[in-house]
């Protein structure tokens, strides 16, 4: 027993002088990283940092990796190392880098197939999960012993990363591989609401029957993936969870690093969840600008007080409404969220002059039902639809407290 202690020290002293080597965490852009990593390392300390827990479970075994450009350890100094990188220095043998929707460094378009490749830093394999399958396959999972899942997720159900966690876990259970997550902070976990997905509208938008907020984390969502046999035949994925320390849900947590490249900042990331319906109607939600999930507006929403024109950026190479002028609202100052706002949509549609031009079939997988484009276009008042809400969210919160790993 002492000696894996002894053991166990080494390797984390070792660690920590690797890390001091890594790139300056004021290089990623729109973010005010140093002093993000300063405020977060006196209050939470990430799964991916506690490396003196998961490094034994990695020796003598063959690793894929399941990461993006979000999966690092943050030091004290102001620095970070990618996950991947930090590993391979410490002799873990890893074999294979798996990538989520954005790819593994974080700069493809939403929607944008992103196919198979070599990390030209590490030069391992990197295998899509966002091309040609969303679930790995068996030839991809061979000689792969133990698979780590480390993703900053936003806490949104149409935000994809719980999606490709799902089927990681489904083809684990299938072939027999043991899953590591390494758990991250929920920057939306403070609040729980919007319509119960009804899984006639399942898709990768979409693969469970929880809210549009779900208020868990990666570790404690695949818990209740397995808990509620929500895999393929019910089989079941065998977890291992790194908690983080001193993390509550209400925990304000600011990203220190973009989740998705149209996720730039924290006022984005809590908007997100209410301005993600616009993805379905003829509104633009701020891509092709800098304030992506910080204003919306169309050219067909006239008399607003706020005007911009969509251009081709990086993560948007070719957004809604691409060098057109819309006219809409900006939400750059707006207070933080404690609940989706269903205003900014029915105001939206309100405006309309031409309102069976305003919803695209995109809106119900988004929605998870028929249901809420049919209140709006009835007139109910947000009240109302919430209202409807009610029964299965309570229900939801119920069945979401056997998973949860934080107060």
């Amino acid at each position: 027993m002492h000696l894996n202690v002894l053991k166990n020290t080494v390797l984390l002293l070792v660690f920590i002088m690797i890390s001091f080597g890594c790139r300056s965490m004021s290089s990623t852009k729109n973010l005010n990283e140093a002093h993000v990593v300063l405020k977060n390392d006196s209050t939470i300390i990430v799964g991916a940092n506690r490396t003196d827990v998961y490094l034994p479970l990695l020796e003598g075994k063959k690793i894929g990796v399941v990461a993006n450009q979000t999966s690092v350890i943050f030091k004290t100094d102001n620095t970070f190392s990618h996950l991947v990188d930090s590993l391979l220095q410490l002799n873990v043998e890893v074999t294979k880098v798996f990538s989520p929707e954005h790819g593994f460094r974080g700069t493809a378009d939403a929607g944008e197939v992103v196919k198979d490749g070599i990390d030209t830093k590490t030069k391992l394999p990197i295998v899509s999960l966002y091309g040609s399958n969303k679930k790995p396959t068996t030839d991809q999972l061979k000689n792969i012993e133990l698979l780590i899942f480390d993703i900053q997720d936003v806490g949104a159900r149409f935000y994809t990363y719980i999606s490709t966690l799902h089927y990681i876990m489904e083809a684990a259970a299938e072939h027999g591989i043991p899953v590591l997550i390494l758990d991250r902070p929920n920057p939306n976990g403070h609040y729980i609401d919007g319509p119960i997905l009804e899984m006639e509208h399942k898709s990768f938008v979409g693969m469970h029957p929880v809210p549009i907020v779900h208020g868990m984390t990666i570790g404690e969502y695949a818990q209740m993936i397995n808990g509620q046999n929500w895999l393929l035949n019910g089989v079941q994925c065998d977890l291992t969870i790194i908690e983080m320390e001193h993390y509550t849900h209400d925990t304000f947590y600011e990203l220190p690093i973009k989740p998705s490249p149209n996720l730039p900042n924290s006022q984005s990331i809590n908007l997100y969840p209410s301005l993600c319906f616009f993805e379905g109607t003829n509104v633009n939600a701020g891509r092709g600008t800098d304030t992506q999930f910080q204003v919306y507006g169309s050219p067909f929403l006239k008399d607003q007080p706020f005007s911009y024109t969509p251009k081709p950026n990086s993560g948007s190479k070719h957004p809604k409404h691409e060098g057109k002028v819309c006219y809409g609202v900006d939400l750059t100052e707006e207070k933080q969220l404690h609940q989706l706002n269903l205003a900014y949509l029915m105001k939206a549609y309100q405006a309309t002059e031409s309102k069976t031009e305003f919803f695209n079939s995109f809106f119900t997988k988004l929605a998870g039902s028929k249901k809420l484009q049919k209140q709006i276009e009835g007139n109910l008042s947000v009240t109302e639809i919430k209202q409807s809400w009610k029964t299965g969210l309570d229900a939801y919160k119920k069945m979401r407290k056997k998973y949860v790993l934080y107060n």
